[in-house]
């Protein structure tokens, strides 16, 4: 097997939930090694968000395969103290503990920099590590709310969380392009940079488009369901079938042709109700009309079928099953089997190929699996481990 990228990296995780996690993994996924300090017993709590995966959280399974699992207890001296003995050798740090957590444990960046000069901290929180909210914690949908996402979706009578943990995402892609970037300076400069990455930081970019439009237009967009809020048409329309399909047009050239050849109406590239995007979307309930009555005369293949002749991006709605079939990753073949605590799984392939390099696709821990091996390759001897599993620090 050919080396990847970032073998010969190791990376220690004091990580939890999912956004540090997530950023891990994409490091494992590239050959760091990722040994991930769990609690004694229980580990992660995000192993039992659910059981769906041979007793495993679907969570857990998702972003914490090719890891190492070792279990310390940072609050015992000894515990911390071999957590400072991995750092002495490792590249970077992540850790995503609650509010002020880190600091107590001496395991801030002020901290590492003076103790492990060459290590990179990384450090995620829910609000920022200064600042008013600092002390505050964090999930997910409460990040949603604050950023105005959820403002945002749903429709016009009820607002909607969006359906996966976004905030965590994108969190944990800021944090793991952060550390990839530190340790391409580190390695082109020598200079350590520590990196920080909050959730509502993280969302906040992802909310650009709508923080302009509403700063700069004087209102927000409106929910407004499958429709999007600033282009029409837009969004999903009922096929005579009752399945839905989706279209959107993009450029007057597709509007001229969506009018001529899919909805028989030459003339209404004329209308000035419909003569540019913005006026379009002023005047979305009666062109909506237009095209739900179109839609409405033929069953969902057929619509698809004219829509693509034409050149229209369009597609049926997928609930998840459906999207697990999907031809594409079949026949792209994205789906690798991968070992899990009890029995095996299917994951999809990191997105993004790189060619000529083989994919990481190694098992999720159990709890405190690579603990003992871990252990004694820092120079503890059977009876030390024993001893440390006594007392509960391991």
């Amino acid at each position: 097997m050919r080396r990847l990228p970032l073998s010969g990296v190791t990376v220690v995780t004091v990580e939890q939930a999912v956004a540090a996690p997530y950023a891990t993994r994409q490091l494992a996924d590239l050959g760091a090694r990722v040994i991930k300090v769990e609690r004694p017993g229980e580990g992660d709590f995000a192993r039992r968000y659910d059981t769906t995966v041979h007793g495993t959280s679907s969570y857990f399974v998702w972003i914490n395969r090719s890891k190492e699992s070792l279990t310390l207890d940072l609050k015992e001296p000894r515990g911390l103290e071999i957590l400072h003995e991995l750092l002495a050798d490792a590249d970077v740090f992540v850790q995503n503990l609650a509010p002020g957590a880190a600091g107590r444990l001496g395991l801030g960046a002020d901290d590492l920099a003076g103790r492990h000069p060459r290590l990179i901290p990384c450090a995620i929180s829910g609000w920022g590590t200064t600042g008013p909210w600092a002390d505050r914690k964090a999930y997910d949908l409460l990040v949603q709310c604050q950023t105005g996402l959820v403002s945002l979706t749903g429709t016009p009578g009820e607002t909607a969380r969006t359906g996966i943990s976004v905030a965590d995402i994108a969190a944990g892609m800021y944090a793991y392009s952060g550390v990839l970037t530190a340790l391409y300076t580190r390695a082109t400069t020598g200079e350590v940079h520590p990196v920080e990455v909050s959730l509502f930081e993280a969302l906040a970019e992802w909310m650009g488009q709508p923080a302009y439009y509403t700063r700069y237009g004087g209102t927000q967009p409106p929910r407004l369901g499958t429709q999007h809020a600033t282009i029409a048409p837009y969004g999903t329309f009922r096929a005579a079938d009752g399945r839905e399909v989706l279209f959107s047009i993009q450029n007057e050239r597709e509007w001229a042709a969506l009018c001529r050849e899919f909805l028989g109406r030459p003339e209404l590239t004329d209308d000035p109700r419909f003569a540019t995007s913005s006026d379009r979307v002023a005047h979305r309930d009666d062109l909506n009309a237009v095209v739900a009555e179109r839609c409405a005369r033929d069953d969902a293949e057929e619509l698809l079928k004219d829509l693509e002749a034409i050149g229209i991006a369009c597609a049926g709605v997928n609930d998840v099953a459906a999207f697990l079939d999907h031809p594409v990753l079949a026949a792209r073949g994205r789906w690798r089997e991968v070992g899990v605590p009890g029995g095996t799984a299917e994951a999809l392939l990191p997105p993004a190929d790189l060619a000529g390099l083989p994919a990481r696709m190694d098992p999720v821990p159990a709890v405190g699996e690579h603990t003992e091996r871990i252990l004694r390759a820092l120079g503890r001897t059977p009876g030390d481990i024993e001893a440390l599993r006594a007392d509960g620090v391991i």
